[in-house]
């Protein structure tokens, strides 16, 4: 692995993985599959002259009679060709646009995500919310209080159009009755207001039955599942408060959810811990049940949790990450292609540069909604009083906390300068940020070590499948 610096901003990345030889140059987007001059060349193109490269090449390449002075000086020529497209070496002149995307929808929000029950009936040890009561007292949200909030969100939206809203607890079928009528409420308005209302739903698998699946398939865009793969894996966290494993009751009803929705999006969300950083036979386990649209994603904890990943566990992810990647391709072949969340990639276009600098809009055009009507930049951050925003009845009063997140970019971290993977990730996460570091603008630095393992091993199956191979 490698990467070129320019006033101390990398300005490509390189890395080898699976036969194929990757450079990226990080302000264009543009990816380069390379024969192994070109890459050598490239490494030494920003410090040393044409003489002393084709010098170099010509050393270390000797022993290879195809390599011979006039392919060197027509690979040194057609990288020229490249940075002078645009291709290659291209300048950070992003930073001017920090922050103006932010400027352009201030005050239009986009998405909500429902507290709808703070509470749960599964107690799983590493719930990031505390088994659904966020720190605080267990309650649900009402019909007035989620009637509102939906008027909220449709009043601070501007001109959007589609408007995203999520069903979040603890476990939201536990309020079942109220997300009806909530999802009834806001499809008799939505035509009158020239909105469109998409709902996602994320559930633990315990209450769901016929009704609940034939109601989600109906009025669902998407679906998310949690179900942490290996049966033995699963029971260990996800355990209801008699200390019950949850896999063999909700198992099968996930697969009748699935199979109903026909074709529909769902997700089948796992996490890893300290106790299955080997998760790719997790994932394996999800693909013999029938599932293919798979996400798997690291605990976020205190370092002194039993949950949480140590440097050896690190390690194991890694390579995990790698061997997913090839069992994608594998599988591939064999047509029976699966999605892993976090290796979806566009090499040929993707989010606009204001948005990749910007991140995800928490706290700006995302917040989150507790059951009794305070607004918080997502949901990550519900319980920390410090990070309250206002109400759905009286909107964002907290402007000094609301400015923190719409200063929050890529250009906020001064760690990320220097990263090649900064236009992907976008600065990262606030809540893992403040949850690690203290401060929203801080870095959590396994985060970007397992992301950026993410982005190379993602960018090498969108190579791959781009190339038919």
């Amino acid at each position: 692995m490698g990467g070129i610096f320019y006033g101390g901003i990398k300005m490509i990345h390189q890395y080898k993985l699976y036969g194929y030889n990757v450079v990226l140059d990080v302000c264009s987007g543009s990816v380069h599959v390379v024969d192994d001059v070109a890459y050598d060349i490239i490494a030494l193109f920003e410090s040393k002259e044409k003489d002393g490269i084709i010098a170099e090449m010509l050393e270390k390449y000797k022993d290879e009679s195809e390599v011979t002075y006039e392919e060197i000086a027509e690979c040194y020529d057609a990288v020229c060709e490249l940075r002078d497209a645009g291709k290659l070496f291209a300048p950070d002149t992003f930073e001017p646009m920090a922050g103006k995307l932010k400027e352009k929808t201030a005050g239009v929000v986009k998405a909500l995500c429902l507290h709808i029950a703070h509470t749960c009936n599964l107690n799983c040890s590493y719930c990031f919310a505390s088994q659904g009561k966020y720190h605080g007292e267990r309650a649900m949200m009402s019909f007035e209080v989620g009637k509102r909030a939906l008027d909220f969100l449709i009043e601070n939206s501007g001109t959007r159009h589609n408007l995203e809203v999520d069903f979040f607890g603890g476990e939201p079928l536990m309020n079942f009755q109220v997300v009806k009528d909530l999802v009834a409420y806001a499809r008799s308005i939505e035509k009158e207001k020239g909105k469109n209302f998409r709902f996602t739903l994320t559930t633990n698998g315990v209450l769901v039955d016929d009704d609940v699946i034939e109601w989600a398939n109906r009025e669902c865009s998407n679906v998310v599942l949690s179900l942490d793969g290996r049966k033995e894996i699963h029971d260990r966290y996800r355990v209801d408060y008699a200390g019950n494993g949850s896999w063999e009751k909700i198992v099968p009803k996930f697969q009748r959810f699935v199979e109903a929705r026909g074709g529909k999006d769902y997700y089948m969300r796992g996490t890893f811990t300290h106790a299955n950083p080997d998760f790719l036979n997790d994932i394996k386990q999800m693909l013999d049940l029938g599932f293919s649209e798979l996400s798997m994603e690291p605990v976020v904890c205190a370092k002194n949790d039993p949950s949480a990943l140590t440097d050896e566990d690190m390690e194991t992810v890694m390579k995990q990450y790698e061997e997913l990647a090839a069992l994608m391709l594998q599988r591939d072949k064999e047509g029976k292609p699966f999605t892993f969340y976090h290796y979806m990639i566009d090499l040929t276009g993707g989010p606009c540069i204001y948005k990749r600098i910007s991140g995800c809009g928490s706290g700006t055009e995302y917040m989150a909604v507790t059951p009794w009507g305070d607004i918080y930049p997502c949901h990550q951050f519900v319980g920390e009083e410090r990070f309250k925003l206002g109400d759905i009845w009286n909107g964002v009063t907290n402007k000094e906390v609301q400015g923190e997140f719409a200063a929050c970019n890529v250009y906020a971290h001064p760690e990320c300068r220097d990263c090649w993977a900064r236009l992907y990730c976008s600065g990262g996460c606030a809540a893992n940020a403040y949850h690690a570091t203290g401060s929203v603008t801080g870095v959590y630095e396994d985060g970007c070590k397992l992301f950026r393992k993410r982005m190379e091993c993602a960018i090498m199956v969108a190579i791959a499948r781009t190339l038919g191979e």
